[in-house]
């Protein structure tokens, strides 16, 4: 947790000193993602005092009824969770049309923090005022939500492992082919090895571990299938992306099987630990921060996603105009609007997503569980984990074979 906690805290303190001495543009990014980490340290503090808070406020709950400790922690975590994902999907809905810095709501988005941090505590301080049916709802919404923010991660880590791919290739010197090679070796050994140990781990002699056996043996087959599809000769594969999305497939199995109950008689190495599940969570979350912050990183270097039709585009060689107007042009340039970089829309949506799914990480998935102490424990974070894995195993094969299916589209 103090690992969790010194994270999130560096970067409220980026926010702080964002608001103080003022804000750029890329900076900017960094300062929502700092907002985002305050978000999480505040879901961890309201759901530790989660019964005192609900008691001071009766309101929240109907005096004839009795709730369980998890309850009100689910309770408390799912209120600050939809007052973050209000901020965040209403700057989506204003920044939408935003083409140029001349916009008025691009000053909006970089500057106002004061402002910003005020409404973002009213919202959430407003939504332990509203009844509980408005959060049963928004606890159904936000599993489709989080998968939709799995979906966005798969996507952004198969563009992430492409991306740098196609960067060491493009060097086209044998050390930078040789390291690529070492890479994805040492990529395939580690998920090989790791695979062993989720063997050793939940699969204890003596019980009938069918279930987990399949999990990690398709996970296996689906590290295989990766070689044997990103190597064949019809296909413009390379081995690195493919072990580097094997390794993440075994850490998603990992996950998964982390996540059965504690009292399920094949999950050996977790059985009524609450350290390992505390760990787990502190990895979630960690993993949630970082995806957010790549994904912004991403949606900022990006001009063809979710861009306007004026933003510049990449191997426009060829001039316009001859010679003897270019004096005439750069006038006008500096008269003219400079595009913005990236969607601010789809910039806010990734955060919106994100908060759901951080709510789902500290509920378990709204699921209530024997013991209140266990975090994102039970059957639905185990289905979830391994739909997950299935995906991306889909996403990645189906980037491979497109080009020969679809071979009358371009794929860039």
């Amino acid at each position: 947790m103090s690992c969790l906690a010194s994270c999130c805290a560096s970067m409220t303190c980026g926010l702080c000193s964002s608001v103080v001495s003022g804000i750029s543009s890329r900076s900017a990014r960094l300062a929502y993602c700092g907002l985002f980490g305050l978000s999480l340290i505040v879901s961890w503090v309201f759901r530790e005092i989660a019964p005192s808070l609900f008691k001071a406020i009766p309101w929240t709950s109907n005096s004839s009824e009795t709730h369980s400790k998890e309850w009100y922690q689910m309770a408390a975590v799912l209120r600050v969770s939809l007052g973050n994902f209000l901020f965040f999907t209403i700057f989506a809905l204003i920044m939408i049309g935003v083409k140029d810095q001349n916009d008025r709501r691009d000053s909006w988005h970089h500057g106002g923090w004061i402002t910003k941090i005020i409404v973002w505590s009213l919202l959430v301080i407003l939504m332990f005022f509203l009844p509980n049916a408005v959060f049963n709802m928004y606890a159904m919404l936000s599993k489709f939500g989080s998968g939709l923010f799995l979906l966005v991660q798969v996507i952004i880590l198969l563009d992430f492992t492409h991306s740098w791919n196609d960067a060491w290739v493009e060097k086209d010197e044998q050390k930078w082919y040789i390291a690529l090679l070492s890479v994805s070796v040492v990529c395939y050994l580690a998920t090989f090895a790791f695979s062993g140990l989720l063997f050793f781990w939940f699969n204890p002699s003596g019980n009938d571990c069918g279930l987990n056996v399949f999990f990690i043996v398709m996970t296996m087959i689906l590290a295989f299938g990766f070689a044997i599809v990103a190597l064949h000769p019809k296909v413009n594969g390379s081995l690195f992306p493919a072990s580097v999305i094997s390794m993440y497939c075994a850490y998603l199995c990992y996950t998964g099987l982390s996540s059965e109950p504690r009292d399920y008689e094949c999950n050996g190495l977790h059985k009524h630990s609450k350290a390992v599940s505390t760990g787990t969570l502190i990895m979630g979350m960690i993993t949630t921060v970082l995806s957010v912050v790549y994904s912004a990183v991403r949606a900022g270097s990006s001009t063809t996603f979710l861009s306007p039709p004026s933003s510049p585009k990449a191997g426009e060689k060829k001039p316009l105009l001859e010679s003897d107007n270019l004096d005439e042009v750069e006038k006008n340039k500096q008269n003219e609007a400079r595009p913005v970089s990236y969607s601010y829309t789809f910039f806010h949506l990734i955060f919106a997503l994100a908060s759901m799914y951080s709510a789902m990480l500290l509920t378990g998935w709204t699921s209530l569980s024997d013991s209140e102490d266990l975090i994102d424990v039970g059957w639905t974070s185990v289905w979830v984990r391994m739909c997950t894995e299935w995906v991306t195993a889909g996403l990645y094969v189906w980037s491979l074979v497109a080009p020969l299916i679809l071979s009358d589209r371009e794929f860039s």
